[in-house]
Parts: structure tokens; C-alpha cells; sequence
């Protein structure tokens, strides 16, 4: 990990140089060793590595690095959750990253950062989707994963409105309450620096994070969201996950770049199948028709990981959904507490038959509650039973 003014100055100089993208970087890493050493050689030896115009670019001090670098060791020394900057190279440098054609140089991180050094060892899955979700699809993204989290899956994603920030949501509840001990519940990726915030909306939902897992950036202090910087980001998201989970996701949607890059590293790609009507499951189906595995529970999901499913922790994970719900309900008359439930479970059903085991992996309801509600709108000609054990919403209920 950086620790020192002069050590942090130098990698942040290599980042900053103008002309001097990734590639050339880790060449002149290769050629030289640590980035001080790199700004000691001669225009004639640099020029042995990168071009001429790049020499030149990397003989002068970018203008606002010693700022950024003093802002840098000011973050890193605040209050707080716990903070570092590692760098390619470092001994607890996320080993997943390594395996990518492209890792950060720098990659800064915010929460539980020991754990960073473990990632190799805990099983990862990357859950992206959406920014405009459907309620079912917002739904199936914090089923799955507090399934997932509860049964020792640290969930992947980007910390963007929709699909990511109902997957942070679920790995955190499937993860138990803070202080509670365990693997590490959540990593959000993000495309901006981390002495920020994107989207606003999100800021409790960070702060979160960063009490039980870990937010991370390879993009210096201060970058504002660039538009550009979200689809790069999402190779991170794809790199530290042994497989990308994609939940909704339109034909244009950057899901579907997470989904690419996942595949180019060799990573496995799965995904929730919805209603042939809703755009936001094209995605999907065309990942499915492509090869990706189709997957309808967490018991799925497991399996195509080949991990074990510990019952005791997905029915911890499930009485969570329980208690969540019974929140909800619990200010409501009691002559309208079985309508809450009643619209609860119909949200949940969606209009495409689904078995029990996935209607459960949604609303997290434990079984006997929701075998009871399914027969009483069976019995009110609101769902039908299918065979094959699926059920069916019914006309327009």
C-alpha cells in the first residue's frame, strides 16, 4: 500500500502525464520498476520505451500533482472508514484484477479494506442490471443477492440507480447487521473518485458499504462522473467476479458491456429470463440465446458456480425478507394489512409462470406464509396453478 508523500507523488505523476495512457505505463513499469525511478532516465532512455512526444510529457511535473497528491494523503488520513491506495505490484493488490488485460495502476478503496488481500480465496458474482427496472426486476436483484450474500458470495456491481443499488441493498441484509462477522457482503465499483458520492441519491446506501464491505476507484480524488468513465469501470466489475449476473437489461444497456468484458476474461455469464413483452429482458434473452446460462433461483446460480448451498444461512437470509416485509405492513389497519400482502405477492408473481422455489427467492417470504397467500388468491381466481408446479397471475390481477 502507498503510505508515503514521496512514493503516492510519483505514481500519481505517472497516472496524470498527458499521452501516457495504461499500456505505456505498465511498459515503462516493466522497463524501469517503480515510477521514481522512471522520471530519473534520460529523454534518449525514455524514448527506448515510449515515444518521443510521451518522453517528453513524462520529463515535466503534470501542474496540479502535488496538489492532488497532499488532497490524497489528507483522505487517506481522515477519520473514519478505514482508507488506502494500492498499486500494481502491491502485495494485497486484488489478485482477480491481475488475471484482466487491462488492471488499474491505481485503485483506491474505502471500507473494509483487509479483506482486499482475500478475494482470491471468497467467491465473487458481479449483479448488474437496469438503471429503470421494473419493480419485479428491482425485486429479483435483492432476492438473489441476499440469498447469495447469505450463503458466502461477496456481490460485485456499480452502485447505479436500479438493479445495482437493489443488489448492494440485498448483500448487505443477506450479510447480517453491521459488526456482524463474516466474508465480505458487498463491493461497489465506482466511476468517480471516492471523496464523492454518484448518484447523490446513494449516499446512505455508500456509507453502508463502507461499514460492511468495500468501495473502490481507480480514478484519482476529485473525478467528477464522466460519462466515459462508467463503461470502463465496468471491466473492475467483471474482473473481480468469477461470473456476471445480469438481472434486466434492455439491448442498448451497459449491462451488456459488463456481460462482453466478462466473457473476454473468461468469466461465466448468466441471466433472470422475464416477459417476452418487456424491453427490459431483451437483454437478457439475447445473452441467453448467445449461451449464457439461464437462471431462475440462487439455487441456480450456485450450481453453475459449483458451491455448496448452506440452508441455515439462505433461511437467515430469508427470515431478513420476512422481517423487511412485515415492517412494511406493521403501520397498516389491520382491514388492510392482507391487501399490503396480497399487492406484495402479485408484484412478485409478475405475469410469466414461475415456480416456488424462485417466487420465494423473490419476496423472501418463508414458505408456509406464502404457500398460505398463494392458495387464498388461487381460490379468488387471481392465480392459476400450472403444471410443472408453476404458478400464474390471471387476467389483470
Amino acid at each position: 500500500m502507498v503510505n508515503t508523500s514521496k512514493e503516492l507523488g510519483a505514481w500519481l505523476r505517472l497516472v496524470l502525464t498527458p499521452g501516457v495512457g495504461p499500456e505505456s505505463a505498465r511498459r515503462l513499469l516493466a522497463a524501469f520498476g517503480e515510477p521514481h525511478i522512471i522520471f530519473t532516465q534520460s529523454e534518449t532512455a525514455l524514448c527506448q520505451v515510449v515515444s518521443a512526444p510521451q518522453a517528453q510529457a513524462l520529463l515535466a511535473m503534470p501542474p496540479d500533482c502535488a496538489a492532488l497528491t497532499q488532497n490524497t494523503l489528507d483522505w487517506l488520513q481522515a477519520d473514519g472508514a478505514t482508507r488506502c491506495v494500492l498499486t500494481l505490484g502491491d502485495a494485497d493488490y486484488p489478485a482477480p484484477l491481475l488475471d484482466i488485460p487491462d488492471p488499474p495502476l491505481m485503485l483506491y478503496a474505502l471500507g473494509q479494506t483487509a479483506q482486499l488481500a482475500t478475494l482470491q480465496a471468497q467467491p465473487a458474482l458481479a449483479v448488474v442490471g437496469s438503471r429503470n427496472p421494473t419493480p419485479q426486476g428491482a425485486d429479483n436483484a435483492r432476492a438473489f443477492a441476499r440469498s447469495l450474500a447469505a450463503s458466502g458470495l461477496v456481490i460485485v456491481s456499480g452502485l447505479a440507480l436500479g438493479v445495482d443499488g437493489a443488489a448492494h441493498e440485498g448483500a448487505l441484509d443477506g450479510a447480517g447487521p453491521p459488526g456482524t462477522a463474516g466474508p465480505l457482503a458487498t463491493i461497489a465499483v465506482v466511476g468517480t473518485g471516492l471523496d464523492r458520492v454518484y448518484p447523490r441519491q446513494h449516499h446512505a446506501l455508500a456509507q453502508r458499504i463502507a461499514q460492511q464491505g468495500l468501495l473502490v476507484s481507480e480514478y484519482p480524488l476529485g473525478t467528477p462522473p464522466l460519462a466515459a468513465h462508467f463503461p470502463r469501470r465496468n471491466r473492475l466489475i467483471a474482473g473481480l467476479s468469477q461470473a456476471t449476473l445480469v438481472v434486466e437489461a434492455a439491448l442498448q444497456s451497459g449491462s451488456l458491456i459488463t456481460a462482453q468484458q466478462a466473457l473476454e476474461q473468461g468469466r461465466d455469464v448468466m441471466a433472470i429470463p422475464g416477459s417476452i413483452h418487456a424491453t427490459q429482458s431483451k437483454g437478457c434473452h439475447a445473452l441467453i440465446k448467445q449461451g449464457a446460462k439461464l437462471v431462475e433461483s440462487a439455487q441456480d446460480v450456485l450450481e453453475e458456480l459449483r458451491l455448496p448451498l448452506p440452508l441455515p444461512l439462505v433461511q437467515a437470509a430469508l427470515d431478513l425478507g420476512a422481517d423487511r416485509h412485515a415492517a412494511e405492513a406493521a403501520d397498516a389497519p389491520d382491514g388492510v394489512r392482507a391487501d399490503v400482502e396480497e399487492i406484495a405477492l402479485l408484484r412478485a408473481l409478475g405475469h410469466d409462470p414461475v415456480g416456488l422455489d424462485a417466487l420465494q427467492g423473490r419476496c423472501g417470504w418463508p414458505t408456509a406464509q406464502l404457500q398460505a397467500r398463494l392458495l387464498e388468491l388461487e381460490l379468488a381466481g387471481q392465480v392459476g396453478r400450472l403444471p410443472g408446479g408453476l404458478f400464474q397471475r390471471i387476467g389483470s390481477a
